[in-house]
């Protein structure tokens, strides 16, 4: 599900080839023309989210950017082919789950002493979690730009129904709450939605129920105890008619709105601007909160975006003046108020563009928030995971199982890749 997707559930950003000549042409073309002059590859559309800040930067620098913006369906693919070729940006915008993958291939710069030398880029200007996803092996190869996390969406007014008169804080009041609003009158009313396509949904509630996804040795643990738990505590969800098996497909206003048959559900920040565009529904009729606790805490997955520069790149000078420009703490301000990406900066919060207090709400469950494991394979399991979970809840597997088999091929996989 692309991040811009209004239907219920969790969306995931998929950082994924016909028309790379054009765009391999283009920084090559760039390359050659002027020394003045930098590339940056974007996912999405960025007429209105980042050319008026590239405008600025090169009022200010004399430098002229190229941007060439790539939908995120086929980004990944791109970037691959890219670095296969060592042709490609001379700056580029990575999904933080990418980063490893593209180190692996020596294809990002160590920007170390980069960071190291400018207090703008330090790592007690961003989140933790961000910072996170640009480092490998304890070096840095990228800045966060954007932030995101999952958080709870949920209709007020229906909640009050059923005897909530705050959001559920933990797991059992989470099923116990979704299972009285699924028992409302009306053919296919439900309590909860469980993304069907998003892969890192089963790993974010499973790190709440004390899992290790990743053991000292580099091994997963998808079949121990806290994971299985964790999948047989979403079966119940969907075995009992509280969560639907498939994805609906239906609007925002269809599912969250009206009458609400999807009442609660974990998405990200987009999802603000979504309801209160598309849903219908009055700002006191819905709410939203930091996840239900499980076992052990109510940790949420950190994602986004951030800025790398292509080792190969002829323009390594322009291209930090770039990395530096785009991650400074206006800037980050003026990206979120064009495209409702939120800053990765910790300082940027502090604007009154993001007091909002639903937008308030992320920030704090940001600080409650992990990427997942910073390996090269992980978008790769993470796929596989929606296959594993597919079976789990439309064919209603046994979870200890399926997860079994699935470790043991994600573990070969690892091993093979050695």
């Amino acid at each position: 599900m692309n991040i811009k997707k209004v239907a219920i559930g969790v969306a995931i950003v998929a950082v994924a080839g016909g028309g790379f000549v054009a765009l391999n042409q283009a920084a090559n073309n760039d390359s050659g023309s002027s020394s003045k002059t930098v590339s940056f590859w974007y996912g999405g559309d960025g007429d209105t989210d980042i050319k008026p800040i590239i405008k600025d930067f090169t009022k200010q620098t004399g430098i002229k950017v190229k941007i060439q913006s790539v939908p995120w369906s086929q980004y990944n693919d791109k970037l691959l082919t890219a670095a296969a070729s060592k042709s490609g940006p001379d700056l580029m915008v990575m999904g933080t789950t990418s980063v490893p993958n593209f180190v692996s291939s020596n294809s990002l710069m160590d920007i170390s002493d980069v960071i190291k030398k400018d207090k703008n880029l330090q790592s007690n200007k961003f989140f933790k979690g961000n910072v996170e996803t640009t480092k490998v092996n304890g070096k840095y190869y990228g800045v966060p730009w954007y932030t995101e996390t999952r958080v709870l969406y949920y209709r007020k007014d229906l909640l009050q129904k059923v005897g909530y008169n705050e959001p559920p804080k933990n797991w059992d009041e989470l099923y116990d709450a979704a299972n009285k609003l699924s028992q409302r009158s009306g053919k296919d009313t439900y309590g909860f939605s469980i993304d069907q396509s998003e892969p890192t949904f089963g790993f974010m509630m499973a790190r709440q129920n004390g899992a290790t996804l990743l053991n000292k040795n580099g091994k997963t643990e998808f079949n121990q105890k806290a994971m299985v738990e964790t999948m047989s505590y979403l079966q119940k969800f969907v075995k009992n008619g509280v969560s639907p098996k498939e994805d609906l497909k239906l609007s925002i206003g269809e599912s969250f709105g009206n009458k609400g048959l999807l009442p609660m559900f974990v998405s990200g920040p987009w999802m603000v601007k979504s309801i209160e565009q598309d849903s219908g529904l009055k700002d006191s009729q819905w709410g939203v909160a930091q996840l239900p606790a499980g076992k052990y805490n109510n940790m949420s997955n950190t994602g986004g975006g951030d800025l790398a520069v292509f080792k190969y790149t002829s323009h390594k000078t322009e291209a930090i003046k770039l990395m530096k420009f785009l991650s400074k703490r206006e800037n980050q301000i003026k990206y979120y108020k064009n495209s409702n990406s939120l800053p990765a900066r910790t300082d940027a919060w502090n604007d009154k563009s993001l007091q909002n207090t639903k937008v308030q709400v992320i920030r704090k469950q940001l600080n409650s928030s992990q990427p997942m494991p910073l390996i090269k394979q992980w978008d790769q399991i993470g796929q596989n995971y929606v296959k594993a979970w597919e079976k789990i809840s439309v064919e209603d597997a046994d979870p200890q199982k399926t997860m079994n088999t699935f470790n043991d091929q994600t573990n070969k996989s690892l091993d093979t890749s050695k």
